[in-house]
């Protein structure tokens, strides 16, 4: 019998297929605010790199910054920025670590603003998750209008490393932008969302 199929980009690699198979493109980890700002973290780490690079330094990531704790990591000094920069867990680029801390600070700002990053989040969503129905992995853009918007509005807030093709990818992650192709199980048994 044949293992159920996957969306193409999570076929080859089991840390990949798990990863799609318990979170990508699902809302359940959506309230909680330290997983939000891990999964944005992640996303910006991973420019110019693939996503399975930045999975397999996932619990390091975590180690490094603090579980993703925001109200931790806006403190960081630039002595924590030395340090990181020497961890050979995580992706020691400057402005990437740099962009993360700056990024705490601005979740707290959003978080004091709008109650939680979900909630604004959720607001700039239209209160919805946008599912899409694609044939094929060749199909899904590398971002969208909500995508663009959400970036605009980040660096406005103060972020860093929230290009449109970043925020894209973190809706994906985070299901408020559901992309799993036609073959995919999460898509025919109707668990993209």
């Amino acid at each position: 019998m044949k293992e159920k199929q996957r969306c193409e980009w999570a076929e080859d690699n089991t840390l990949l297929a798990d990863y799609h198979d318990k979170e990508w493109g699902d809302l359940s980890g959506f309230q909680d605010d330290d997983y939000l700002f891990e999964m944005l973290t992640l996303e910006g780490a991973q420019a110019g790199l693939s996503w399975l690079t930045i999975l397999k330094r996932r619990e390091a990531y975590r180690e490094a910054f603090q579980e993703f704790r925001p109200e931790i990591v806006a403190a960081f000094t630039d002595e924590d920025v030395e340090k990181l920069k020497q961890n050979t867990g995580i992706i020691r680029n400057e402005r990437k670590i740099k962009a993360t801390i700056k990024n705490a600070a601005a979740v707290l700002d959003i978080e004091r603003q709008f109650g939680s990053f979900h909630q604004y989040l959720w607001n700039f969503a239209g209160e919805k998750q946008q599912i899409n129905h694609w044939e094929t992995h060749q199909e899904v853009p590398a971002s969208n209008g909500l995508s663009e918007d959400l970036s605009k509005d980040l660096k406005r807030r103060g972020f860093s490393f929230v290009g449109p093709v970043i925020c894209y990818s973190f809706l994906q992650a985070i299901g408020l932008v559901v992309d799993h192709t036609a073959q995919c199980f999460k898509r025919k048994e109707g668990d993209a969302g």
